[in-house]
């Protein structure tokens, strides 16, 4: 069982930055791999970013490579990401999610997520 709390949304200009934080519980974090999702309003949920259980695999949606990356910290149990030159269309709820597997997280079915951050970027 992993347990997931994001933290670190809010409002940010068109331009900035925001790093989001998820916690996760259980001392098997560092077999997981894990991943961030959003979803804008009135859209449906997509995929962001996942790092396996190494960070040797950190696959990112195309539209946000170059602005968005992702990191974990395995000794803190906490996978973060890194969101620069945002723009009001990455206004959005930001989750994040977990799975053995780094494939399923890129497909859209990890087992486990967390509830939610907003994130929202004024013009």
């Amino acid at each position: 069982q992993v347990q997931l709390v994001e933290s670190g949304g809010g409002l940010v200009q068109t331009g900035g930055s925001l790093r989001l934080s998820c916690a996760a519980s259980g001392r098997t974090f560092s077999t997981y791999a894990m991943g961030w999702f959003r979803q804008a309003p009135g859209k449906e949920r997509e995929f962001v970013a996942a790092i396996n259980w190494n960070a040797g695999t950190t696959p990112i949606a195309d539209s946000l490579k170059g602005r968005f990356t992702i990191s974990r910290d395995n000794a803190k149990n906490m996978v973060h990401l890194q969101m620069n030159s945002l723009k009001p269309e990455d206004t959005a709820v930001y989750y994040c999610a977990a799975h053995l597997q780094v494939a399923q997280i890129v497909a859209g079915t990890p087992g486990y997520w967390g509830q939610g951050t907003q994130v929202t970027v004024s013009s």
